[in-house]
């Protein structure tokens, strides 16, 4: 890290061998990668490259590189090159090798652990490097550093070729090349997408640091670059440009302060959506559950909200807002900084550090009240929104125990569109939601009744996304449904009481049924979002057609196997007739049809619901469902051809 003179230029600190320190040798990643790199699917895959971009990004922290490239190569290979001070590449003291070795070799050995090389630092904690060498299947490296370029060459977490000197330069970096390990991943496909979105995340979270994002493999040529001198503050303006919601207010209210070792920086803008949206970051890395600084800054907000109402006379002395209501169409963006993060879990989704809740709560505590003040019309604005959300709470809460009253909530009393099953272990038991009653029909005689229960929509069901909760309950689409699932909504969702552990959507393979699928899901996502974050929403997978040759019947879920099918049941010879007949929909199938190609726990194929991250899965909800008609038109043109396989 740069040391800061007295009026805030950097003088050079030097990187060198001796802040690489040693802690424990590498087997152990070839062996188990998932413990240190989540999973070896695409998320694992993905995985890879940000732990090599991070390393660059710490340079970028602290104060030594400005740009950064990331290349995905024909054949699916990636380069990452940065413009830092590159590796160290001197003998280090404890091995007796070159750093830059000791960096790929050996698991947590970098400058991370109070040597002096950094300050702040995101990435696995100096076991970055050596991860992706171990999980590729070649991987060189070539650093820029007194005036040389110092190149290595690696195998499977070997060395193949000890560092070598090939050539003379005028600036310093690191550029890493690999080809992720076929032997070690179900996937080698990289998304441009993907590593896109992750990108600009970076670029957003790093005011003014340039990243350039290029696909150069035939046919999917791309690049952007990159770069936010407003930092999150335009991390908001995108989210909501993005989601479509209209601010209350124009400008984004942007707040910061630092205490010893620690930073914190919140960038915030109500909207007129009924949802919040709080996406937080420790040392660059997101932080899905939260933690800490989500925790401090919820309470400071509802407090200021609170103190500035009624000290405007906006408030009556003995109303209080919730902090619901003062987060009701708000858009966040809380990023911290500090030396010592504590995060739990190696997937790192929550933040620990107490001290960063009490400096996040001061620097809103102050920054926002002052804000508010000097911007009287914003302060006015944010008030009335959270007085109407606090009332349409207070309706919601009449309307529920309307519901209880009127459908029997409070007695576990079923509808009669429920045909529940035998047994009552939620984790045995699996839950159909179809649409419909002669689908339902079908589906109820070719169940298993033991441990498969029916539930019959019927008709469009409310549109969650445009409506406040007091509109939720009692409509007479959705509590057939809340009260099959047992476990409440909203505020009081507890997971603890759902009665199935599988739930179901099982809708026709065509635009309608699309539209059920996702009214349904922008339903859980808002209202019972735990359901998919625990993995227990799916997608049922009806076949689209059914193939005949004689007594032979075999069933296609797409084109490409229907073809495959077809040509496999004519056994080479063209003469041969193979009837094909496309599905028209669930109701038309038998009930034994239907249990052999969509219900049999031996022969279905099911599609689990994921949150893929927060940001684009609200963003898909918002877009979707919304009010505004052009950011959906631009997103259904843009993703036609993925609908069929969305993943939320």
């Amino acid at each position: 890290m740069s040391d800061l003179l007295e009026n805030g230029t950097a003088t050079q600190h030097e990187y060198n061998a001796s802040e690489i320190q040693v802690l424990e040798g590498l087997e152990a990643v070839r062996k188990r990668p998932g413990m240190y790199i989540g999973s070896t699917s695409a998320s694992g895959l993905h995985h890879l490259v940000y732990e090599i971009v991070d390393n660059a990004i710490d340079e970028a922290l602290a104060g030594y590189c400005t740009e950064i490239s990331v290349t995905i190569n024909p054949g699916n290979s990636i380069t990452v090159v940065d413009n830092g001070r590159g590796i160290p590449v001197d003998i280090q003291a404890q091995t007796g090798k070159p750093a830059l070795e000791v960096v790929y070799t050996i698991l947590h050995a970098g400058g991370k652990f109070g040597g002096g090389g950094y300050k702040v630092s995101g990435g696995l904690h100096g076991v970055g490097a050596s991860v992706v060498n171990a999980c590729s299947e070649w991987l060189e490296v070539r650093v820029h550093k007194n005036g040389q370029i110092y190149e290595m060459k690696f195998s499977r977490g070997k060395v193949t070729q000890a560092m070598t000197v090939i050539g003379e330069t005028d600036h310093t970096g690191t550029e890493v090349t690999f080809q992720p390990d076929p032997e070690m991943f179900e996937e080698l496909e990289y998304s441009y997408e993907t590593l896109h979105r992750r990108m600009r995340e970076q670029a957003f979270l790093n005011a003014g640091l340039k990243i350039i994002m290029t696909d150069a493999r035939p046919g999917q040529e791309q690049t952007e670059e990159m770069c936010y001198e407003g930092g999150i503050r335009e991390f908001v303006t995108f989210i909501n440009d993005d989601r479509g919601t209209e601010p209350i207010h124009p400008q984004v209210i942007y707040m910061a302060g630092e205490k010893e070792d620690a930073m914190a920086e919140i960038a915030m803008q109500y909207t007129d959506s009924y949802n919040e949206l709080i996406v937080s970051f420790a040392n660059n890395i997101h932080t899905p559950e939260g933690g800490m600084h989500e925790e401090g800054f919820k309470r400071a907000l509802t407090g200021v909200i609170n103190a500035y109402g009624k000290k405007m006379k906006l408030l009556k002395d003995d109303d209080k807002l919730s902090g619901d209501d003062c987060r009701e169409g708000l858009t966040c963006i809380i990023s911290v900084k500090l030396t010592e993060a504590q995060f739990e879990g190696q997937t790192k989704a929550k933040l620990g550090n107490s001290e960063i809740r009490t400096l996040v709560s001061n620097v809103v505590t102050k920054a926002l009240m002052e804000f508010l003040e000097e911007n009287p019309s914003v302060g006015k604005a944010v008030i009335e929104k959270a007085l109407l959300a606090s009332q349409a709470r207070a309706a919601a809460r009449k309307a529920r125990d309307s519901v209880r009253r009127k459908t029997g909530l409070e007695s576990g009393q079923m509808s009669d569109k429920l045909q529940d099953c035998n047994e009552r272990d939620p984790s045995l038991c699996e839950i159909y939601i179809v649409e419909g009653d002669s689908s339902a029909g079908s589906a109820i005689q070719g169940r298993d009744s033991r441990f498969q229960a029916i539930l019959s929509m019927w008709g469009k069901m409310l549109n969650v996304e445009k409506a406040r909760a007091d509109k939720i309950y009692g409509n007479d689409k959705l509590y057939p449904l809340i009260v099959a699932l047992g476990a409440g909504i909203g505020e009081e969702f507890n997971i603890e009481k759902l009665r199935y552990h599988k739930i179901i959507i099982m809708a026709d393979a065509d635009v309608d049924g699309s539209h059920i699928r996702t009214l349904l899901l922008t339903f859980f996502f808002r209202y019972m979002r735990p359901l998919i974050e625990n993995g227990y929403v799916y997608s049922a997978v009806p076949p689209l057609y059914k193939l005949t040759r004689g007594r032979t019947t075999r069933v296609a879920y797409s084109d490409e196997q229907r073809d495959a099918i077809s040509a496999e049941l004519r056994g080479g010879n063209p003469n041969i007739k193979v009837d094909i007949s496309r599905f028209k929909g669930l109701g038309e199938m038998d009930p034994h049809e239907l249990w052999e190609t969509t219900m049999d726990p031996e022969q279905r194929s099911l599609r689990r619901i994921t949150l893929g991250d927060a940001i684009s899965a609200d963003k898909i909800f918002s877009v979707l469902m919304g009010e505004e008609v052009e950011p959906r038109r631009r997103w259904i043109e843009k993703n036609a051809r993925y609908v069929e396989n969305l993943d939320i």
